[in-house]
């Protein structure tokens, strides 16, 4: 059986990085994540070394792009990997600009050494197709043929899980899953990801393993009604989202509601709050995701494929505005936080771990006016896990060393994460053919990871299978 080696992301929501031993002179590895939260460390210069050793890793595989995937891509490139990084022809789009943001956050700001980095990261992206084999490891002195296959994963565009068929010298084969993180059903945008016909070690995320979504067509009424009951009070909702995947849902949601209060209106009915609601999108790099959202339609689902058809434009639309500069931005807040005007808010970070998000709570959490929406997972120990766990007791948050009182009003949508449930989960197996003897719970806390170990080992003993499953280990 092939050694798996977690490096990250087998003990918590982040830093997701798993490495695949084919032999002695050959290994893979699954993402490059960055750690964020309760999984970072107080030194996070030291924990974003890459201190194992990479002469055997033959290609990189990027499951998705999103920043506890790919965060720690700039070092391992310092650290001298020149191999392939292969990954979907939505996610080769997508990369270099998550690369590039990160670059100025937490590496240099320097444009001539980020323009090397980028040079150098492209000269190694190889973009796959889905569903089709790539030879990563041909015919070795040692006899080994290892290749890999991308599958839609439904997290965001470009997200994949991976199938990695290897053969061993004796002729032995195995093929090994790594689900990166799984997409809901009936998600804004993107297709479901379907089961793979098996294998014999799976490598599964657990984000939601203990918990289940509410279905598509309530998570929308509740995203409507939360709206709505904000903009009675006559103030801002603030939604902290991730500037790929979850802005680009939510824009997708919003036309549709927008749109069906148009078409009411036509028919004669009153008139409707969301016609004259601004949607803000405040963030540069979720304007320029959005924008390659767009280039990139024909990954989109059946769904929004007829709405394209029919003449609507679900990612730009007349309502939504985009708040490009920072002198901008800070207009947009000190206006809004002033005079209450109506308007919804989407800016990164996800998890007020950062970016534009934090100035408009510092601006708005200490009044009753104003709302915090949250649609996202919020991983322990940052703000927004703060805010969401506080601000309903009337709590208080510490934002940048300063105490920031919560009196604006605080809600979640736990159905708009980007992560399939526990039943989702436990049907990716099910639908298996062939069920996976090994699984690996990784991308979840601990009482995530035991809820669906227990679940997971239940399914097996109603059909009278036998199974390891390797919590965190």
């Amino acid at each position: 059986m092939l050694n798996i080696t977690h490096h990250g992301g087998a003990k918590g929501v982040t830093g997701s990085c798993h490495q695949l031993t084919l032999d002695s002179e050959h290994s893979l590895l699954i993402d490059c994540g960055l750690f964020q939260g309760e999984d970072a460390a107080e030194d996070a210069f030291d924990q974003l070394q890459i201190e194992f050793d990479i002469s055997t890793v033959k290609a990189l595989v990027i499951t998705h792009v999103h920043i506890d995937h790919v965060g720690r891509l700039p070092y391992l490139l310092a650290a001298g990997f020149k191999g392939p990084i292969i990954c979907s022809i939505p996610s080769a789009k997508l990369l270099p600009l998550v690369i590039e943001d990160a670059l100025k956050i937490g590496f240099t700001r320097n444009a001539q050494l980020i323009e090397r980095f980028q040079q150098q990261l492209e000269s190694q992206i190889v973009s796959v197709p889905y569903g089709k084999w790539h030879t990563v490891v041909g015919k070795s002195e040692e006899g080994i043929t290892t290749r890999v296959k991308l599958k839609r994963a439904g997290h965001i565009l470009g997200s994949s899980y991976v199938e990695v068929a290897h053969q061993h010298p004796n002729g032995e084969k195995e093929r090994v899953i790594f689900s990166g993180d799984l997409g809901a059903p009936y998600a804004p945008l993107l297709p479901a990801p379907k089961s793979p016909y098996g294998c014999e070690q799976l490598v599964l995320e657990s984000t939601y393993g203990d918990r289940q979504h509410p279905d598509r067509r309530q998570r929308r009424a509740t995203l409507k009604q939360a709206i709505e009951q904000a903009l009675t009070n006559g103030g801002t909702i603030m939604v902290p989202a991730f500037s790929i995947g979850r802005t680009q849902e939510l824009l997708y949601e919003l036309e549709g509601i927008i749109y069906e209060a148009e078409r009411n209106a036509k028919r004669g009915l009153p008139k409707s709050l969301w016609q004259a609601l601004e949607i803000i999108v405040d963030s540069p790099l979720a304007a320029r995701f959005t924008q390659v959202y767009r280039e990139l339609k024909p990954y989109w689902d059946d769904e929004a494929q007829r709405r394209l058809r029919s003449g609507r434009h679900p990612l730009n639309f007349a309502n939504l505005y985009t708040v490009d500069s920072h002198a901008e931005h800070e207009q947009t807040v000190e206006y809004l936080a002033k005079t209450g005007r109506p308007a919804v808010v989407i800016a990164a970070s996800g998890m007020c771990a950062g970016g534009r998000i934090m100035n408009y709570l510092k601006a708005m959490l200490g009044d009753e006016r104003h709302q915090v929406l949250f649609v996202g997972y919020q991983g322990a120990g940052t703000p927004g896990r703060d805010i969401q766990q506080y601000g309903p007791q009337g709590g208080w948050v510490n934002i940048d060393g300063e105490r920031y009182d919560i009196k604006a009003g605080v809600s979640s949508i736990s159905g708009y994460s980007a992560h399939a449930d526990q039943k989702d989960l436990l049907n990716f197996v099910k639908r298996m053919r062939r069920w996976p003897h090994t699984i690996h719970l990784v991308h979840g806390e601990q009482t995530a990871r035991s809820a669906l170990k227990r679940e997971l080992e239940a399914m097996y003993a109603r059909k009278g299978k036998g199974v390891t499953v390797m919590n965190g280990e």
